[in-house]
């Protein structure tokens, strides 16, 4: 069964199961890794969650997921589904130690079940938001709470874990503040990053169901001979900047019969990008947001010049890649995914999809752009920066700063306090990231992620573990790979992350100790390359 199929069935199944329950794989039995594994919400969970430093102060919220017409600014009023009726949601604070209280009600049509995932948040298991694994998908009209300390400070955000929903209005950013915090600025500005699609041109659900059908039973004519690699990772060279979005003044953007009768609305052809190795993604967007506004109308940060700013940048995007750069400053890199790196100051900086970078800058005066660059899709985000008098920059403007030192993840040390202690790894796990766009098969290790068996072919550790994943990449993309529940370090000395870039025929090896019981997601954090497949379970013994 494909994944929209063998979705709706299984959360048909679970609709008739008390909302917030476990599903079935809370017996812990590991089916087909004849292993038991560490319930979700077994001893070993609570038994670690009461090893976490709380300050016993309590923030409590609703958030209600609905339809809800937003306003993205320059007139595009879309309909999509989002927090309490906006788009970013509202932002969550709190200080490290302290325990969230999220009451999810379900207010979605048509019988959509949803959820919550805390991203990069190193909570308990069972409030992980991800069904079927950790919990029942929230049935619409129904109520789930979430309650977690979030004993690590940084910059996190969150959204749903079911199908495509990432890529709808439902996301918004959680800051954790440290009380203890010794970086020295005047101002914070958050910065939610997301391509945009819903409502606009079609749906996400809509999108996804043109990409499954992969580009395998396409017929390109003479340029799709044997030698243009069959597809495999649609880098496709020798068809140029080809537009097939359907929102330019190409042909209608129904099939011709010469493509075998299938609809290229929403695919994406010739974006490239040298950064990510190649090709840079799959989904035309029709806008690119910064902080819910679109790039005619953008969002705008005021403040006085010579102070210094603290920008939390978050990519909530579900399929682009941003590069990032503020003009005419320099930018001071000082985390990345929650965690301190050792300084660095850069021109501009990539932010795959679910990764986050808290950055300084000092502002000057005047008005300045800041400029997400779709990275190889010729399109961008943009918000401004006023600190006096000027006029504002036209919206395709490109500082000269988005081409000059670049930083990605790789590139960047762990602060000496957060870098990992020197230890012997005690097991090595070979994540070989398979597929291609020929049928657009995503997966890990061969395997996609079933749904109807969420402990099938886990990924084994034990409590206590100092774990090694050796990414593999064999696939003509890039992936963002973000493990739920922990964060990892890239190599010996490389930054502590949850999400990180493995770049195409290349490998990654990261590094992090088992100490937060459960069953854990990993996975693509494209949103349509883990609905696809990209996905497994890295999951505790019990």
């Amino acid at each position: 069964m494909n994944s929209i199929n063998r979705r709706s069935v299984l959360l048909a199944g679970l609709g008739v199961a008390g909302a917030g329950a476990l599903a079935a794989c809370s017996n812990g039995s590991g089916s087909g890794s004849g292993n038991a594994l560490v319930n979700p919400s077994g001893s070993a969970v609570a038994a670690a969650d009461k090893k976490r430093t709380s300050t016993g102060r309590q923030q409590k919220l609703t958030l209600t997921a609905a339809p809800a017409m937003i306003d993205l600014g320059g007139g595009v009023m879309p309909k999509t589904w989002a927090f309490d009726g906006r788009t970013p949601g509202k932002e969550v604070r709190l200080s490290v130690g302290d325990a969230l209280v999220a009451e999810l009600s379900n207010q979605l049509p048509n019988k959509t079940t949803t959820s919550i995932h805390w991203h990069g948040i190193a909570l308990r298991n069972d409030m992980d938001g991800v069904p079927p694994a950790t919990q029942t998908a929230v049935r619409a009209g129904s109520t789930f709470t979430y309650r977690f300390i979030a004993d690590a400070p940084g910059t996190y955000f969150f959204h749903p874990h079911i199908g495509v929903q990432l890529d709808r209005g439902l996301y918004a950013p959680l800051i954790v503040e440290d009380p203890k915090e010794t970086l020295d600025y005047d101002d914070e500005w958050v910065v939610l990053l997301d391509d945009w699609v819903d409502g606009v041109t079609g749906t996400p659900d809509e999108v996804f169901a043109e990409l499954k059908h992969g580009m395998g039973g396409m017929d390109m004519g003479a340029s799709s001979s044997p030698s243009s690699g069959g597809m495999d990772g649609h880098d496709m060279g020798d068809m140029g900047g080809m537009d097939m979005s359907g929102d330019s003044a190409s042909p209608s953007p129904t099939a011709s019969p010469s493509s075998g009768g299938m609809s290229m609305k929403f695919m994406l052809m010739g974006a490239q990008s040298d950064l990510l190795g190649g090709d840079a993604g799959d989904v035309k967007y029709p806008h690119h947001l910064i902080n819910g506004r679109v790039a005619t109308d953008p969002d705008i940060y005021t403040g006085k010049p010579g102070k210094k700013v603290r920008l939390r940048i978050i990519n909530a995007g579900s399929d682009t890649a941003y590069r990032v750069a503020l003009g005419d400053h320099k930018l001071t890199i000082t985390h990345t995914d929650g965690f301190p790196v050792q300084h660095q100051e850069v021109d501009a900086l990539l932010v795959g999809m679910g990764e986050r970078y808290d950055i300084l800058v000092t502002l000057g005066d005047g008005v300045f752009p800041l400029v997400a660059l779709a990275e190889g899709k010729n399109a961008n985000g943009l918000a401004l920066v006023r600190t006096g008098s000027g006029s504002k920059p036209s919206v395709t403007v490109r500082p000269k700063e988005l081409d000059g030192m670049i930083m990605t993840a790789s590139q960047l040390q762990a602060a000496d306090d957060v870098r990992l202690k020197s230890a012997k790894t005690d097991v090595t796990h070979q994540i070989k990231l398979t597929g291609s766009m020929t049928k657009y098969n995503w997966a890990i290790n061969g395997r996609p992620f079933d749904m109807n068996d969420p402990e099938a072919n886990p990924i084994l550790i034990e409590e206590g573990q100092r774990v090694r994943l050796d990414f593999v990449n064999g696939t003509d993309m890039w992936h963002p790979m973000h493990l739920h529940g922990h964060t990892y370090q890239l190599g010996g000395s490389g930054p502590r992350k949850d999400t990180a870039i493995v770049l195409p025929k290349k490998e990654l090896s990261v590094f992090f100790d088992a100490d937060n019981p459960g069953q854990w997601m990993l996975h693509c954090h494209n949103a349509y390359h883990g609905e696809a497949g990209m996905m497994a379970s890295v999951a505790y013994q019990a």
